[in-house]
């Protein structure tokens, strides 16, 4: 069974792969919209989320609109992320920006003299990400993942990603890697932070209710001495992104660590700010506002680099 549906996977992808990104675009629009009338669940979950933090500003309407282009962009950013894996770096420069690199510090030599922390979130075709190295370079470019329960899946997956030439590393398994890689300098590690982080997260808010909240990127830009970021990939129009790095997030002040929930606020607030800008940009079928119990706020890292890949 697990062969056949590794074979069945690589044909699907395959066939996405040669056909045009925007095509693959219509299609994916097309099967978010087959998939929002058919899963019911995800549907009430985006009805629910959308509600809890624009009910008060957009009428009920304008809400349900807001959820069915939502699952039309979920499809074409899935669809979008399996062709965009396979295009030459030349081929993703026409249809990816990337802008705010002035932002990072780099010397004037090109040559970076740190790492970068970079808080990503499930912003459009997210996967870009791995593959905006034409908007950044000099660095090597790396993120965490955690492998699927499936093996063919996770081979299928990761056979996608590492043609990006980005660094992938197992949350669960590469901690000793992820720590060499950032020891040296000139890695910029993206991380996911803006879904529900179990109940180890920091409980902060998000729109004003408070959620689980990894503490990763904090705790990584700390520990490695790294400049902290936000980058938010943004739909310009169908198979067209523009990734914006914002501002830098400060870690130290007058010479002391602030308190890593404070610098996850920050986080929180520049993912808040991005998704008031296009909601239906941003990945609302998951549910970041879970009840549960919360760990609290530390003002110092924990002690493990696995503890903290854990929460990511």
């Amino acid at each position: 069974m697990d062969t056949l549906l590794y074979v069945v996977a690589r044909a699907l992808m395959g066939f996405i792969q040669l056909l045009p990104l925007t095509i693959v675009a219509r299609l994916g629009r097309m099967g978010g919209q087959i998939v929002y009338w058919l899963d019911g669940r995800h549907r009430r979950v985006a009805l629910q989320n959308l509600s809890r933090c624009f009910g008060a500003e957009k009428s009920p309407s304008e809400i349900k609109v807001l959820v069915r282009e939502n699952f039309r962009r979920i499809g074409e950013n899935f669809g979008c992320a399996v062709k965009t894996a396979a295009m030459a770096p030349w081929e993703v420069a026409r249809v990816l920006e990337v802008v705010g690199a002035e932002k990072l510090r780099v010397p004037a030599s090109g040559k970076p003299d740190r790492n970068f922390v970079i808080a990503i979130g499930h912003f459009g075709n997210f996967e870009l990400y791995a593959r905006a190295g034409h908007g950044v370079p000099g660095f090597q470019f790396a993120t965490t993942y955690r492998g699927l329960r499936e093996p063919s899946l996770n081979r299928v997956l990761q056979s996608l990603r590492e043609r990006s030439g980005c660094r992938f590393f197992e949350r669960r398994t590469d901690a000793a890697a992820l720590k060499a890689a950032m020891s040296g300098t000139g890695t910029m590690l993206g991380l996911l932070a803006d879904q529900h982080a179990g109940d180890r997260g920091l409980r902060l808010p998000f729109f004003g209710v408070d959620c689980s909240t990894s503490a990763a990127p904090a705790v990584f830009a700390l520990r490695y001495h790294s400049q902290l970021h936000t980058a938010i990939c943004h739909r310009l129009g169908l198979a067209r992104w523009r990734i914006e790095i914002g501002d830098e997030i400060p870690t130290v002040v007058n010479d002391h660590p602030r308190p890593v929930s404070e610098i996850m606020r920050d986080v929180n607030l520049a993912f808040e700010t991005a998704v008031r800008r296009d909601p239906a940009n941003w990945f609302w079928v998951h549910n970041r506002w879970k009840p549960g119990k919360y760990r609290q706020a530390a003002v110092v890292e924990p002690a493990h680099d696995h503890a903290e890949m854990e929460d990511h």
